[in-house]
């Protein structure tokens, strides 16, 4: 029997993760007893569940010192730093709906950070079983400071100066400090009562306590910590962010005529089936537009972007059509996020929680000539990426006559001879290192490969 510890799991003295036979397992440890004991004899945690708003778990051993829990496996975790704005607002939205039904049962989270939340089955849901601790009267929401840090300053930097802001969390683990957040924040930000009160006013005051922490005042009641979470819900759901980007509505300006369009859809149905596939990821993928082809087929299709916008319309998709099997994700492959935290070992890396999903098969249509001649990547180093995503590649190739890669070629001027390696000799040469030709089909100025990874 084969465990080991989650490296992540490290900071809460409650009890920690690990993986044993590909499940997900946690030990609660005995200081966390009596909390668990509540929260599971109360119910709280079944109704949790039943919210789906807390992945389900069941008890799988108890001695004196520990008890073991079983929780659900969720296939992917994505991290805050590659969702949408609307993806980013609805993890916001439901730790705020999660404190607010604490609160009416007598519990309150203990911490709020935005990594206790993923998004599985095409809602976020909440992954930190044991964040939860018995609500003290008149004792304020200790972990009010953390939300703000890791959600709301995000989402408001985000609102004013745009979606690189979403990746906030990337460098800044533990969130961006209420002071840092009070000096980036424009001078309107004053005028609006809520930013006022829970970022500037709150960073004048946290930097005044700092180095007394008693001082703080602890007379909070119920009443009014429920109507600080309605302030906060009412506000965050009315945030928007106007911002255009490059492949927004990308379907609308491309060079495909009809008849290559729906070629290209029952190819990769068609592709899909040959090898039996259950699990894909779409890189590149914009809006999910032929991955989509597959959701009644497969049991997970993770569609990675690079422009959050298009992920954000296929996450509106997701929402609408109830799509339990499209995860979209915000991931650029020209710099895929990294292992980041303690040891690197606290969040993992795009590519590693990748190889650990075991995917099926992987969808790059569209992408190589941008990899290429946008990204100035060699064929090599491509090919090795996609070796890594999984055993079964579906790669379009756009040939250099084709409008997009001539307009691309263009706008290197002088530097456009040194690109005269892009073409289909030379694609097939180096991607044959790392797979084999299973079949290859024209389709316009395109090629659409079916190959199949190379046994090392």
């Amino acid at each position: 029997m084969e465990s080991k510890r989650n490296t992540s799991s490290f900071r809460d003295p409650s009890g920690y993760v690990f993986i044993e036979d590909n499940k997900v397992k946690r030990v609660v440890n005995l200081i966390y007893f009596e909390q668990y004991k509540a929260l599971t004899d109360s119910g709280f945690y079944k109704n949790l569940f039943d919210k789906k708003y807390l992945i389900p778990h069941q008890e799988v051993s108890k001695t004196d010192s520990e008890i073991c829990i079983e929780a659900s496996k969720i296939p992917f975790i994505s991290y805050p730093y590659e969702w949408s704005f609307l993806q980013y607002k609805h993890a916001a939205l439901l730790t705020l709906k999660i404190q607010k039904l604490c609160l009416e049962n007598n519990f309150t989270l203990k911490d709020a950070s935005a990594f206790n939340i993923t998004f599985h089955e095409g809602k976020p849901i909440f992954i930190d079983t044991l964040s939860f601790d018995f609500y003290q009267e008149n004792n304020p929401w200790l972990a009010y400071k953390q939300f703000i840090m890791h959600f709301l300053g995000p989402l408001l930097l985000t609102k004013y100066f745009g979606q690189d802001h979403l990746k906030t969390l990337s460098q800044n683990l533990e969130g961006i400090s209420l002071q840092k957040l009070s000096q980036l924040l424009p001078f309107k930000s004053y005028f609006s009562p809520t930013i006022l009160t829970n970022i500037h006013l709150l960073a004048k005051y946290d930097k005044k306590y700092e180095s007394d922490k008693k001082t703080v005042n602890n007379n909070l009641s119920k009443a009014s910590q429920i109507k600080l979470l309605d302030g906060l819900y009412d506000f965050i759901s009315n945030l928007s962010v106007n911002e255009k980007t490059e492949w927004d509505h990308y379907y609308n300006q491309i060079n495909y005529n009809e008849a290559a369009y729906q070629f290209k859809k029952e190819v990769v149905k068609d592709w899909f089936l040959s090898i039996k596939g259950k699990t894909l990821i779409d890189i590149g993928g914009n809006d999910g537009t032929f991955s989509r082809e597959l959701k009644d087929v497969a049991e997970l299709v993770i569609v990675a972007d690079v422009d959050p916008n298009a992920v954000e319309q296929n996450y509106k998709q997701v929402l609408k059509n109830k799509e339990k099997t499209i995860l979209p994700i915000v991931a650029d492959v020209l710099n895929p996020s990294a292992n980041y935290g303690f040891n690197n070992e606290e969040r993992f890396s795009f590519i590693d929680r990748v190889k650990d999903s075991n995917l099926d098969g992987c969808l790059a249509l569209a992408v190589i000539h941008h990899i290429t001649l946008s990204g100035n990547i060699p064929f090599s180093l491509s090919a090795q990426f996609f070796s890594k995503m999984a055993p079964n590649l579906l790669i379009e190739f756009p040939t250099r006559v084709d409008s997009w890669v001539q307009f691309l070629l263009d706008s290197k001027r002088e530097f456009k001879n040194h690109f005269d390696f892009y073409n289909e000799e030379n694609f097939e040469k180096e991607y044959g290192v790392y797979f084999e030709i299973v079949d290859k089909q024209k389709n316009g100025e395109r090629i659409l490969y079916s190959l199949k990874r190379r046994q090392h």
